[in-house]
């Protein structure tokens, strides 16, 4: 057996697609206001992709660049005028910030109407409550990717999340549940973590350890969602050279299961593409527009 390559890319890609679609329909473009704080050269990297995406579908984006010198203050002061701003729509505080600052707290400043990224204690609440609300970008990238792999109705499948993030782990375990999904949420400390693994349709790995989970662990033909972005060091392409790879060992994981996201090429994408879906159901639901369920 050979795991179905699941694309990342071309879903993505469709994702944006059908966006850009409903954006020429509207009466005005929505707007994604973005807040990078500091130099990091990922968040730099990440940072120009979200923003040429936006603009591809047709959105505003909004570019807010603060020093690295910046006070908690001056970055809630921000927020606190983006939030009053009605032209804007959806705001995004790119992570990790610099040292010495508290995400946190400033994540909590975002009005939850326009938390694109669905980290709010607001967002978070609606979605354990089953309330309409803007949703994790990850976690509902996933959730698509399976879909698109194993068709809408996903009743009955056993997935299990390895990670209880608040960021992916805890957020996709949720959003499955809500597809009537049977869902386990295994950690670190969970017995026999293979055992359990062998016992997913869906795998899903967002623990950060490179390679952890290998083909063995696999039930014959399920869906592994891989959620890890690990770099490790490559030697093959020269000294000092590094690769990407998920959570889950690609090559032996590829021979057991049915279905199989790359890294990259995966996840990563669809985070991306679901940031722009939130930011037309934020704009469409502050302006009391029509907003189609996008998948």
């Amino acid at each position: 057996m050979t795991a179905i390559r699941i694309s990342g890319k071309d879903i993505a890609a469709d994702v944006r697609a059908k966006v850009a679609a409903v954006v020429a329909g509207l009466p005005e473009k929505p707007s994604l206001a973005v807040i990078l704080v500091g130099e990091d050269p990922a968040s730099e990297v990440y940072v120009r992709g979200k923003l040429k995406d936006t603009e591809e579908a047709g959105m505003i984006s909004v570019h807010h660049r603060l020093p690295a010198t910046a006070s908690q203050t001056e970055i809630e002061d921000l927020i606190a005028s983006l939030n009053g701003d009605d032209s804007v729509d959806g705001i995004l505080l790119q992570l990790p910030l610099p040292k010495g600052l508290d995400a946190d707290a400033a994540i909590e400043r975002i009005d939850p109407s326009k938390d694109v990224d669905g980290l709010t204690e607001v967002s978070a609440g609606r979605l354990s409550l089953g309330k309409p609300g803007l949703r994790s970008c990850t976690p509902s990238g996933c959730v698509i990717m399976a879909k698109r792999a194993l068709g809408d109705d996903l009743s009955g499948k056993h997935v299990v999340v390895i990670g209880r993030s608040i960021l992916v782990g805890k957020p996709a375990a949720l959003l499955f549940l809500a597809e009537n999904c049977t869902v386990t949420i295994a950690h670190s400390r969970t017995k026999d973590l293979p055992a359990v693994c062998r016992e997913a349709d869906i795998l899903v790995p967002a623990v950060g350890r490179p390679q952890m989970v290998k083909g063995d662990w696999l039930k014959p033909g399920a869906m592994v969602i891989d959620v890890g972005i690990n770099r490790i060091p490559a030697p093959e392409k020269g000294e000092g050279k590094t690769r990407l790879v998920g959570d889950a060992d690609y090559d032996s994981c590829a021979e057991v299961a049915g279905h199989m996201t790359p890294v990259p090429g995966g996840v990563g994408l669809m985070t991306r593409a679901c940031l722009l879906v939130n930011t037309l159901y934020a704009a469409c639901a502050r302006r009391g527009w029509q907003a189609p369920e996008i998948g």
